[in-house]
């Protein structure tokens, strides 16, 4: 029986592919959407991926290295005075309003790092950009995933730039204005994206402290380097235990601060209920597809049923059609968004393929087909076959 409810599948080959069609886009659709979200949450993160370092020391009310709040000066030294930490970076993060060429305002996320190290800056042609932020009032700029941020006008004499005037992007040499302090781009990386964009400023601590508004406090993040042979989670129970800071190991804090923008960020909450709504979209014109392919073959089940066939076969009929369907359109459907993970990395857009996106579409093309079948077997469990032949 298994056998004749394939051949009732294929017999009518655009019923078919119509079936497998419309599993395959719900398919592609949830995986989809899955890796897109996850490529926006991996964005948010991007500071933690970018920067080196074993563990991050920050204060008890820091959530994100979006909302964080300042340590003592004095916070690298008692870092470093834990047994295990083979190098302590200090990390200043801010808000500022340069002055571009063309005299507009564009804010920036000032990223300043470590004197002595400048571990983390980012590289500027393929080249390390520590050379590069060690002149002084130097600054290596980076798009952070916007779109024309960067953009200046040629600058006229008079200081006011005309409509004709031509636009160009930041480049070495040009100079910025924060708070009547000079800026000198040294280079123009292209580092990790991030969420929400926002250009950034890559500095040295000195230089971002001088930018800054003034505050008492200017260590955002101390960043450690476990010595070999540590592990970094022990590590960060005892830098917790003997400074009274909070300190995370580099995954626990991406982990903390996807789970913060998940359940702070409006933007976020918009993103998932747009996409809730399409994968429910994708799966109701699943069953709605095959539903009708049962409905279009009551003549070949009532047949069945005057020959005695028993309302469990009837059931296993229908499995086997909807499992085989849901097998082919799901495949089709990871394959087509594998595919369109290639393309999404060509044009910088944020796609990250996690193991959870295909198993979770398994899992919900599971219970979709489990939903048709159960929809679908009920007009063929209340056949009379007179009533359809009469028909």
């Amino acid at each position: 029986m298994i056998r004749i409810a394939v051949r009732m599948l294929v017999a009518s080959t655009g019923k078919f592919l119509a079936l497998v069609v419309g599993i395959a886009f719900a398919s592609f659709l949830s995986c989809f959407a899955a890796c897109y979200f996850a490529g926006f949450m991996t964005r948010s993160f991007a500071l933690v991926a970018e920067q080196p370092g074993d563990v991050w020391v920050m204060d008890r009310t820091t959530a994100s290295p979006d909302q964080f709040a300042n340590m003592t000066a004095s916070a690298r030294d008692r870092v470093r005075s834990v047994t295990g930490v083979a190098d302590a970076a200090v990390l200043a993060l801010g808000h500022a309003d340069a002055r571009m060429p063309d005299g507009r305002l564009q804010p920036f996320d000032v990223v300043g790092l470590d004197d002595a190290t400048l571990a983390g800056a980012p590289a500027v042609n393929g080249a390390p950009g520590t050379g590069l932020l060690r002149e002084p009032e130097a600054a290596i700029v980076d798009a952070g995933g916007s779109e024309g941020k960067l953009d200046t006008a040629e600058r006229p004499v008079s200081g006011v730039s005309p409509p004709d005037a031509k636009i160009r992007r930041l480049r070495a040499g040009d100079e910025l204005t924060i708070a009547d302090h000079r800026v000198v781009v040294g280079g123009v990386s292209q580092g990790l994206p991030r969420f929400p964009p926002r250009p950034l400023l890559y500095m040295s601590w000195s230089n971002a402290a001088r930018v800054l508004p003034p505050e008492r406090l200017r260590t955002s993040f101390v960043v450690v380097r476990a010595a070999p042979g540590t592990d970094p989670a022990d590590l960060a129970r005892s830098i917790a235990s003997q400074t009274g800071y909070v300190a995370f190991t580099r995954a626990d804090f991406e982990s903390a601060t996807v789970q913060w923008f998940l359940a702070t960020s409006e933007d976020v909450g918009d993103i998932a209920t747009m996409l809730t709504i399409a994968v429910a979209i994708g799966f109701g014109f699943t069953t709605v597809m095959l539903y009708i392919f049962t409905a279009d073959h009551l003549r070949q089940y009532a047949v069945l049923t005057a020959l005695g066939a028993r309302p469990a076969i009837l059931w296993r009929m229908v499995a086997a059609q909807v499992s085989l369907a849901g097998l082919i359109g799901t495949g089709i459907g990871l394959g087509a968004c594998a595919l369109a993970g290639t393309l999404a990395d060509r044009f910088d857009l944020p796609y990250r393929m996690m193991a959870w996106a295909p198993l979770g579409c398994l899992a919900l093309n599971a219970i979709a087909c489990a939903g048709a079948a159960v929809v679908s077997i009920r007009p063929v469990l209340r056949l009379e076959p007179a009533r359809v032949f009469a028909a």
